[in-house]
């Protein structure tokens, strides 16, 4: 656990949206609370998002502030959870990609794991910097021009980037040692990036396989759902008949 009160004075803002895996920002919130911050989940629209666990619905959370209204000078630091589906949604958003890069022109810290990086890399700011991700995406941080290291923790300046829920407790330390203000110890500038992984990780292939079916619930929705369609491709089609000459 961290350091009691050590981020007292600070004000983190967490970016999220709607899929945002929910290990990666539970745990680190509570972490950062724990240690006295006064957290803000900052996301795409009010109300609540949804997180997920891999591909299943998982619980929710409230969103404090939107895009429209959150700006990086009111906070000391800024959190990016992944997911498969949160960081794809951000990096097409403008201002979510404007926020990150305002907190990267004030030299503010930003912490980040698994696919979070991608918002960086649609950003424009992970040019020249050393830095770790989901391996996953690996390709994705080279061809935008960063170094990548198959580290479980890599501090480069004002970030810190981790490689997935695996690595969740050096990821915590590392990123309130960064919300605290300590000064960065340096990363070692490696002349190229690690290679690929030449297999997908055994973890989530072994989740995957063993993830309960469907519940009935959904099959049924689907079922309804395309009833419904059909039905209604059935009236548009009963409709131009009837509306043809000579009828």
């Amino acid at each position: 656990m961290p350091e009691r009160n050590v981020l007292a004075d600070r004000r983190i803002a967490v970016l999220a949206a709607d899929g945002f895996e929910k290990v990666e920002l539970s745990v680190p919130v509570a972490a950062l609370k724990a240690a006295g911050a006064d957290v803000d989940i900052v996301s795409l629209h009010a109300g609540r998002i949804r997180g997920v666990n891999l591909h299943e619905p998982a619980g929710m959370v409230h969103v404090d502030k939107t895009l429209d209204r959150a700006s990086a000078g009111e906070y000391d630091g800024l959190l990016i959870p992944g997911g498969f589906i949160n960081p794809d949604l951000l990096r097409q958003s403008a201002e979510a990609r404007e926020f990150v890069r305002a907190f990267d022109r004030q030299g503010k810290p930003i912490a980040t794991l698994c696919h979070g990086p991608w918002l960086l890399a649609s950003a424009g700011l992970t040019t020249g910097r050393t830095m770790t991700s989901w391996p996953g995406i690996r390709d994705d941080m080279v061809n935008a021009g960063a170094t990548w290291v198959d580290h479980k923790v890599v501090r480069d300046r004002n970030w810190v980037t981790s490689r997935g829920p695996q690595d969740m407790v050096p990821f915590v330390s590392a990123m309130t040692e960064l919300f605290s203000g300590a000064a960065d110890r340096g990363v070692s500038q490696p002349a190229r990036s690690d290679p690929q992984r030449t297999q997908p990780p055994a973890l989530v292939l072994n989740v995957m396989r063993w993830l309960p079916r469907p519940a009935f619930r959904i099959l049924l929705g689907t079922a309804l759902l395309g009833a419904g369609l059909a039905a209604a491709s059935r009236q548009r089609s009963s409709y131009r008949v009837s509306q043809s000459p000579g009828r």
